[in-house]
């Protein structure tokens, strides 16, 4: 398309320089040699000067006499019209420089020279300004330039031309360098020799020169390649200096910028990989040390401020002390007979001191000494007491018979007396009365065996270890973080704390207690539905009150010589077993966080009750 559009103006431009005059020569008679010799106008350089200064274009050798002189003279002046000044021997410059050595039409010749000269020396121009966008251009540019120079050297605008030529030759011939050494990977990046300066130097001839903008940007692409393959190694820190380097050759380009967004998206991805590798080998065998492994090398690769590691140090001390899970979560687990477990709470690894310090009013020598416990790890708790509801169902499916339900009796509390009593017919379907229980209260009237047992129990349908809490565990639960006699503080407690002797409680028959947390009420005698009362801190329900709880402890009526960690102090075959926490019938007391009683392991009762952990 440049090619015609440039060619409409060259037959414009040698139209109008033929009119001058070259046209005429077709209607030029004989004349007298001499007075035609003293008209001629002298060419600027004669061929055999020119060819002598510079080989290149020679003429093509044309006869020129009477017969065919006319015919000539025709010809020329069409090819001037039509623009073709020098292609080939039916052009006008060779033409009239052939009709210029005959003499009756010698001074309409030189003119002719002349016009064919200004009209290649425009259309070379032209070319020359389409060298960049038309893959002809520089031929027709060489092609003129190699004529220029045989029959015009000396003239100042073939001059200027040739000199714009010779620039143009001087820059392909620093790109074809440039190019070359880029073949050879030999770039220049660090400023000294090789593709980029070679390119410059050629943008330094000519600012526009395509070649050399092309070498330029392959430079570019060659260092961002270099920073690209770093990246697939993982050396980011090399990538970036590549990347710099890229950032100098074209700063106004961009691609560095999109460049440098997509080798940090990868590298994202590829943390991110990482990142999911080590949190699935958490729950595989030996998972957290392959975890460990996975987290190194997200800090050899990730930048500084990135999250990533972090989220996986996280997830790795989750799995150190939680296992599969984090503080605070809810869960439950599938029973191999259908349904499921009671909703247990995965409460947080710490450190608490165990036991009643020095000058706790109410408090015993049993509860003493103190000593600190430190746990490793967290612990799953039942969010509430085990109810009747799922004590059926592991009844249901055992077939096993409870204590009280095998010796036919269990201590109630009777209203008529306001004591509690000995009551045939009664086992944990009952409730404090010995009326049938609700499935939402918690189960009375179980042994310390009868728990252990619905622990075994669940431990054996999940295929994870359930079990009674122990003393250690169980005060840590209570205490919540708390370090004073009870978890909400001292004094009465809170509205809706839970289930207590307060001071407002009425029995059915009217009754009231003796021994009251003053100004409490929480419109409950006898155990309350579970999960009735706000949670603790540690989102479990009943910990201090509703019913005093078995732990796996056997008794010891001090803490001397107790384990030094949250394991339970168990000696083979003991009868007497710990109870904690408070119940709906307990003294203000008896629901500190440091109280425990022992009790024979068979006892049931209607203020006794239990709840399940489990290992994680």
């Amino acid at each position: 398309m440049r090619t015609k559009a440039r060619t409409k103006p060259a037959q414009a431009i040698a139209l109008t320089v033929a009119m001058g005059g070259a046209l005429l020569l077709a209607g030029c008679h004989d004349r007298d040699a001499d007075s035609a010799a003293k008209a001629r106008v002298a060419p600027s350089v004669t061929v055999g000067e020119a060819e002598s200064r510079l080989p290149g274009w020679r003429a093509p050798h044309i006869d020129v006499d009477r017969r065919n002189a006319q015919a000539l003279a025709k010809q020329a002046d069409d090819a001037l019209a039509a623009g073709r000044f020098a292609d080939d021997d039916t052009s006008s410059l060779p033409l009239f420089m052939a009709l210029r050595d005959y003499a009756p039409m010698r001074t309409r010749a030189e003119a002719g020279v002349e016009h064919s000269v200004a009209g290649l020396v425009l259309q070379a121009r032209e070319a020359l300004a389409d060298i960049d966008v038309d893959p002809d251009a520089l031929h027709r540019v060489r092609h003129a330039a190699s004529v220029l120079r045989v029959v015009a050297l000396d003239r100042p605008e073939v001059e200027r031309f040739l000199q714009q030529v010779d620039r143009v030759e001087d820059g392909l011939r620093d790109s074809e360098r440039g190019e070359a050494e880029l073949a050879q990977g030999r770039i220049g990046e660090d400023g000294g020799e090789g593709a980029i300066a070679w390119f410059r130097r050629a943008l330094a001839l000519r600012a526009t020169d395509a070649r050399a903008k092309q070498g330029l940007a392959a430079a570019e692409s060659a260092l961002i390649r270099r920073a690209e393959e770093s990246a697939a190694k993982e050396d980011y820190v090399g990538s970036e200096r590549w990347l710099v380097l890229a950032q100098k050759v074209r700063p106004e380009a961009g691609v560095v910028a999109e460049a440098r967004a997509r080798i940090a998206f990868e590298r994202a991805a590829r943390i991110g990989d990482l990142r999911d590798a080590g949190i699935a080998a958490l729950t595989q065998p030996r998972g957290v040390e392959t975890a460990r492994g996975f987290l190194a090398h997200i800090l050899r690769i990730a930048p500084a401020a990135d999250p990533t590691a972090a989220e996986l140090r996280r997830r790795i001390d989750f799995a150190v002390h939680y296992g599969l899970f984090v503080p605070g979560q809810r869960f439950t687990d599938a029973l191999q007979g259908g349904g499921r477990t009671p909703t247990m709470v995965v409460i947080p690894y710490g450190d608490f001191t165990m036991g009643a310090p020095p000058g706790e009013r109410g408090a015993s020598d049993a509860e003493r000494p103190t000593r600190a416990i430190h746990f490793q790890r967290g612990l799953a708790v039942s969010m509430t007491e085990v109810t009747v509801g799922q004590f059926r169902r592991f009844v249901d499916a055992t077939k096993y018979r409870a204590r009280s339900t095998r010796r036919g009796y269990s201590v109630v509390y009777d209203l008529r007396s306001g004591n509690f009593v000995r009551r045939g017919n009664v086992d944990w379907r009952s409730d404090y009365l010995g009326r049938p229980a609700t499935d939402d209260l918690p189960v009375v009237h179980v042994s310390a065996k009868d728990a252990s047992a619905y622990a075994e129990w669940l431990a054996q349908e999940t295929g994870h270890r359930y079990r009674l809490p122990s003393e250690a565990e169980f005060e840590y639960a209570v205490r919540a973080g708390s370090k004073t006699p009870y978890p909400w503080g001292a004094g009465t407690p809170p509205p809706n704390t839970g289930n207590f002797t307060g001071a407002g409680d009425r029995s059915p028959s009217g009754r009231t207690w003796q021994n009251v947390f003053p100004g409490y009420a929480d419109g409950a005698w006898g155990p309350a539905p579970v999960a009735h009362y706000a949670p603790d801190r540690f989102g479990l329900h009943d910990m201090a009150g509703n019913v005093s709880e078995w732990v796996a402890d056997c008794w010891h009526s001090s803490y001397r010589r107790a384990p030094r960690d949250q394991r339970a102090w168990v000696n083979p075959g003991c009868r007497q077993r710990v109870m904690r926490g408070g119940s709906w019938a307990s003294s203000p007391a008896e629901v500190r966080s440091a109280w425990r009683s022992g009790t024979d392991a068979d006892t049931t009762n209607a203020r006794i009750g239990f709840r399940v952990v489990r290992d994680l």
